[in-house]
């Protein structure tokens, strides 16, 4: 969700990227194979984290997942940061010898590096979608509608649906463990999607509209009027937001994206190019989308 690094994770970038080098340097001068990952105990990260971030009480963390990484022999880690700003996922990577840590993506490699996660997202891809109806490239959003990057993303992303006949723009929910009200708000919005496509649009600008009125205890109310004034039956969708096949099918979206390392909101594949859509100008994201028009060609 948080796009921008706080303090906290300044200090950890810092860190891990003195640790890289000196990771580099120690790997180009070594001629032994690759190890298979040996995964640091939580008890070795959490004390990582305190020796990192525990000179200051404002900062605290929470370990997500300790895993194999993409890339053979190294682990992966994401930490939750959290701060008085707000909470940030943070990746690193452990090398095999369990010495030191590399902050960054692991990015697919290749002549075509995009085609497997396009190919997995063009199978997997449940939500609506607006643009051209058909087009060469399909920009696929992962958005939770309680998130305020996402909000401000999406005036972006509409705009390239109206504008670029190259693109279709596709919304999938994933609404942050984090977020009080996100998943109910992926559940009604999945139903009005399925209900009215063209609605759907205009309910999510309302969810948008009035992110900081919406609350836990407020949000069946206001959805189900958001609903209405979308054009769909407030009543009806309400009734099926409740229902386990609608669980299913959010789930199903969550699940993609993990599936495809999303770890915060808004992320964008572009023809299965993965970018954070938090703070991209629309003339880059056009850019990039002509770009990947004109190579699928």
């Amino acid at each position: 969700m948080f796009r921008h690094l706080t303090s906290c994770s300044v200090v950890l970038l810092a860190v891990l990227a003195v640790a890289q080098q000196k990771s580099a340097l120690k790997s180009a001068s070594s001629t032994k194979p690759v190890a298979a990952p040996v995964l640091p105990s939580e008890e070795v990260v959490s004390a990582f984290m305190q020796q990192t971030l525990g000179y200051d009480s404002a900062f605290s963390w929470k370990i997500v997942s300790i895993k194999p990484a993409a890339a053979e022999g190294l682990a992966e880690v994401d930490v939750t940061v959290t701060t008085s700003q707000g909470s940030q996922i943070q990746k690193f990577y452990v090398t095999p010898d369990g010495t030191h840590a590399i902050i960054g993506e692991i990015l697919p490699f290749g002549a075509h590096p995009f085609d497997a996660e396009r190919d997995q997202l063009q199978k997997g891809i449940n939500g609506p979608s607006h643009g051209a109806d058909v087009a060469p490239v399909t920009v696929v959003e992962f958005s939770d509608l309680q998130c305020p990057h996402c909000k401000d993303a999406q005036p972006v992303l509409d705009r390239l649906a109206a504008e670029d006949k190259n693109a279709r723009v596709v919304f999938q929910n994933f609404p942050l463990p984090m977020h009080d009200w996100a998943m109910k708000a992926a559940s009604y919005a999945d139903c009005v999607g399925r209900s009215s496509p063209d609605g759907f649009w205009k309910f999510i600008q309302s969810i948008y509209g009035a992110q900081s009125d919406l609350t836990a205890s407020n949000a069946d109310e206001k959805l189900t009027g958001f609903a209405d004034a979308a054009g769909v039956k407030g009543s009806d969708v309400a009734a099926c937001a409740a229902k386990p096949e609608t669980t299913t099918r959010v789930q199903h979206s969550i699940d993609l994206g993990k599936s495809l390392d999303v770890n915060s909101t808004p992320t964008i594949f572009i023809n299965g190019r993965k970018l954070s859509a938090g703070g991209l100008p629309y003339e880059v994201l056009q850019k990039l989308v002509d770009f990947a028009a004109s190579n699928g060609k």
